[in-house]
């Protein structure tokens, strides 16, 4: 059954200067305390090039306290909701239609939405539930898409897409832009090319997004520190920044499996990971 509530306005998106005036939500939105928002958008029709700087990019992000926010469309978009599930990383999906099943633009991606669902991510919207996305909504929503993140990350961009009017709500907002370099005789790289020329932040690499946030490479040894870890903990946490199976961790470690279980036992008790069906998983 759908399961939609209005939620409160995250702290960022209140900063804005047009704010929604209610948000709905299916799923529950990570802690922004605990977590930082970027999103991440582009053409939608990407080259292979665009594909696999998409995945490198937020593959780097994996084992982080990120979440990827991007607006469920067709190209960049689904790729970048879907390689933040393939790395474990949370991500949400904005809408420029209400979230029941039958409302969900583009209807091909529903298969997709509820994917992010059972991975424990979102979907949110301004529209409440019957509305169907028109014109005037998706500038609407990429306004939402700029103002709820710290950070807006443009893949691959034409010279008048209109993932750059996502971009321009950023910098209005004093939101970071970042832009991917492309080849030079690419369409699909013009409008990230000017971007960084007109002064976007340049990316090539998740460390960069991470210096330009000021995110340390060691969050999450902040947050091990916290519970006062054990070596032997911490060594397992590094190892499962990316999902993994008990004896996968065991092989890796050369831990006897019993062994491993208890320290796993106690890192669930903690919070800090999760077992997924078998599949360890962080919990942070």
């Amino acid at each position: 059954m759908e399961n939609i509530s209005q939620i409160q306005l995250p702290a960022l998106l209140r900063e804005i200067n047009d704010p929604p005036k209610k948000l709905y939500a299916r799923g529950i939105l990570p802690d922004e305390h605990r977590h930082t928002y970027i999103t991440i958008v582009g053409s939608r029709k990407f080259t292979v090039y665009g594909k696999n700087v998409c995945e490198k990019l937020i593959g780097d992000l994996a084992g982080l306290p990120i979440v990827i926010v991007s607006g469920l469309a067709f190209g960049i978009d689904t790729l970048a909701h879907h390689y933040a599930m393939k790395y474990k990383i949370k991500t949400l999906a904005v809408l420029p239609s209400g979230l029941r099943d039958r409302d969900i633009y583009p209807a091909q991606n529903l298969p997709l939405a509820k994917n992010i669902l059972r991975e424990g991510g979102a979907l949110i919207s301004e529209y409440e539930p019957g509305f169907r996305a028109t014109n005037w909504s998706f500038p609407r929503r990429n306004r939402i898409m700029a103002g709820i993140s710290r950070a807006t990350m443009i893949v691959e961009a034409g010279e008048k897409s209109g993932t750059l009017i996502t971009a321009q709500l950023a910098l209005d907002y004093n939101r970071s832009v970042m832009a991917v370099p492309g080849p030079v005789f690419s369409y699909q790289s013009v409008g990230c090319n000017q971007l960084i020329r007109n002064g976007a932040e340049c990316i090539t690499s998740g460390s960069e997004i991470l210096d330009i946030l000021s995110i340390s490479q060691n969050a999450i040894s902040a947050v091990e520190k916290d519970y006062n870890l054990s070596e032997i903990e911490k060594k397992i946490l590094d190892n499962i920044s990316v999902g993994k199976y008990r004896d996968e961790i065991a092989n890796e470690l050369k831990m006897p499996i019993h062994e491993l279980s208890v320290y796993l036992g106690m890192l669930e008790i903690k919070g800090l990971i999760r077992d997924n069906l078998g599949m360890i998983e962080r919990g942070v």
